[in-house]
């Protein structure tokens, strides 16, 4: 239980309507900022203002999954005007605060590193991670499928990036009958794609891979696929990017050949809003169960 832990929430998307309803059932004092068009009228929650004075006493801030830009700026889809985290209100916080995100921006961590207030970025853990991928991937399948005139079933489809999103996305094509390849890193990683029946290819010789995939589905957050890299493309390949934006795709380039090519970052809050919240809502109050364990061991 969190009986007594004032927890405090500031914007986000429909996941965070999962966090705040699983923190009330856990008896925590729930108070929430950025939410002023939500019809939902949680019991035992309260709307307040974001304020400095509202996070003097917070023993944890929760942030949306992407925290704040590097203006300060929180995305609110429930707010009716715009939200922006400041340094007043960071500074406002107790020291035994917490800070809780998906993942953060420099703004976020060096006004944090100021004010020596622990942050912690929850799509950090591998649990939160690999349970994500799965909506991630369920998520493109379904772009995938829209933006196609053929069947997954027997494509040559691509995957660059064999981490957490990239191992499920594989698999999941495998599972409709896609021909996969894996772009790799390591040898490691190669010798693993290998054993899942899929044709491994070091990512520096992509550009040897392409030229006749259909489908190519990126997790690497840096331009990996380049104006290079599409020149060799078929015209009719569709590419989606799953790597946080800005993403790892020269999309001018594609336009201008007349490749399609999407950003998709944030899959989960969006195709499966309410199992992502969920698991977002568990590790959450894991953590804040933890911290309190380790203050009164302390």
């Amino acid at each position: 239980m969190l009986t007594g832990v004032r927890t405090v929430f500031v914007g986000g998307d429909a996941r965070q309507i999962e966090v705040i309803r699983k923190c009330a059932e856990m008896d925590a004092s729930v108070m929430i900022a950025g939410f002023e068009k939500l019809q939902d009228s949680f019991q035992g929650v309260t709307r307040e203002p974001l304020t400095p004075e509202l996070l003097s006493g917070a023993d944890a801030l929760i942030l949306p999954v992407v925290g704040c830009d590097d203006e300060g700026r929180v995305s609110a889809l429930f707010s009716e005007g715009a939200l922006r985290l400041q340094e007043e209100h960071i500074a406002a916080m107790p020291g035994h605060g917490v800070i809780y995100t998906g993942m953060a921006k420099p703004y976020l961590r060096s006004l944090c590193d100021k004010y020596k207030i622990k942050l912690v970025e929850i799509l950090e853990r591998d649990d939160v991670a690999i349970y994500n991928s799965i909506p991630t991937a369920e998520g493109a399948l379904m772009m995938a499928i829209q933006n196609t005139d053929f069947t997954i079933h027997g494509s040559t489809s691509m995957v660059l990036g064999m981490g957490r999103t990239g191992f499920t996305m594989a698999r999941s094509l495998q599972g409709l009958g896609a021909k996969i390849r894996m772009g790799v890193r390591r040898s490691e990683h190669y010798a693993r794609a290998e054993e899942m029946g899929w044709k491994p290819f070091m990512i520096r010789d992509l550009g040897s891979y392409v030229t006749d995939i259909d489908l190519l589905f990126n997790t690497i957050p840096t331009m990996i696929v380049t104006a290079q890299i599409i020149s060799k493309m078929p015209r009719e390949a569709v590419i989606i990017d799953l790597a946080s934006a800005p993403g790892g795709c020269d999309f001018r380039y594609a336009e201008k050949r007349g490749i399609k090519a999407m950003l998709a970052p944030g899959l989960p809050g969006i195709v499966a809003p309410k199992t992502a919240g969920i698991i977002m809502a568990n590790t959450l109050v894991e953590l804040i169960s933890e911290e309190i364990k380790m203050r009164g061991d302390a």
